[in-house]
């Protein structure tokens, strides 16, 4: 039997929000580059002003000049995502059953709102000095920002699996062992990238200049330790204990039968991601931290962070899906 005209129309109407919400999980990967780029070539302050780029929303030679190209891309690049992540919440408040969904998409709203603000106060704040942690308000400020996007692209990835028709096709839950570790490579993956973000705007990328070993004569250990050598070394041995957990989660995930072909294929990406990505860490090294490999760095971070999120929240699809509604 055919389906009524009204079936047609809801499967038309969910399957567009599915599509206007994988748009904006992709758009927040543009952001993200964006943002790294700007910070790698150390264009934050391009403007020094915020909302507007030297008073202007098309400020004058913006796309004749990198930094200031860089800095207004990004702030432009943030407005769209803003509007998206608007109208989808708008779009699941008004359509969709879902209470945790509703409640998450204007989280999503919330956050990215916040993230704009964070972003503008980095800007407005940065002359304001922190002799006593070397540093100022708004890289501080900066360091927030960074943390908050990698939670904001979580958040996108939630709202478009659960659009997606993938979600409601689940048949078989996934086990206990394989949420947990999920849970557990996503918190160490965030911990990472926040040190990561320390990182970067402590300029500590290269505190230790020699890769794999920390001394240039092939010490595990560095030959004299500060603030700066103190973060870049734990995020090489945050690096290292994520070396271990991600395949032994990607291989959790391949062995569970409950898991999809979808789900396999994503476990086996991990690994692949891990390995470009430690591969970078290493180029920021050897290429004494061009722009090109650093911007890589962070978004194959947040890549990696994308997927194996994407994998936990799918193993998590049936407590959610059975929550009571509100």
């Amino acid at each position: 039997m055919d389906a009524s005209p009204t079936s047609r129309r809801t499967l038309s109407h969910k399957s567009a929000r599915a599509l206007f919400a994988a748009l904006g999980s992709a758009w927040v990967f543009v952001l993200v580059t964006l943002g790294a780029f700007t910070t790698s070539i150390g264009a934050g302050m391009a403007f020094p002003d915020w909302p507007l780029s030297n008073g202007s929303l098309n400020p004058t030679g913006w796309l004749d000049n990198l930094s200031s190209f860089a800095e207004h891309s990004h702030r432009l690049s943030a407005g769209v995502m803003s509007a998206v992540t608007i109208v989808l919440a708008v779009w699941l408040w008004r359509s969709d059953p879902r209470a945790w969904l509703r409640q998450l998409a204007w989280f999503a709203v919330g956050l990215v709102l916040a993230q704009a603000l964070v972003g503008g106060l980095r800007v407005l704040l940065d002359s304001f000095a922190l002799p006593s942690l070397e540093t100022s308000v708004g890289r501080l400020l900066a360091m927030l920002h960074a943390c908050l996007a990698q939670i904001f692209v979580c958040t996108l990835i939630a709202l478009a699996v659960a659009c997606s028709r993938g979600w409601t096709e689940r048949a078989v839950p996934v086990g206990a062992i394989v949420r947990r570790a999920g849970v557990a490579c996503c918190l160490l993956l965030l911990g990472q990238l926040a040190l990561a973000a320390v990182l970067r705007h402590s300029f500590a990328g290269l505190a230790i200049p020699t890769f794999p070993y920390s001394t240039p004569d092939g010490g595990l250990l560095p030959a004299h330790w500060d603030f700066r050598v103190v973060i870049h070394f734990s995020h090489r041995v945050m690096a290292a204990v994520l070396a271990v957990a991600l395949p032994v989660f990607s291989w959790l995930v391949v062995r569970d039968r409950g898991a999809t072909f979808a789900m396999r294929t994503m476990a086996a990406a991990l690994v692949s991601l891990l390995a470009l990505q430690i591969f970078l860490g290493a180029q920021i090294i050897w290429t004494q931290r061009t722009a090109a490999m650093t911007t890589g760095h962070v978004l194959v971070g947040a890549l990696t962070l994308a997927a194996t999120f994407w994998l936990t929240l799918l193993a998590h699809r049936d407590l959610l899906e059975n929550k009571p509604a509100s």
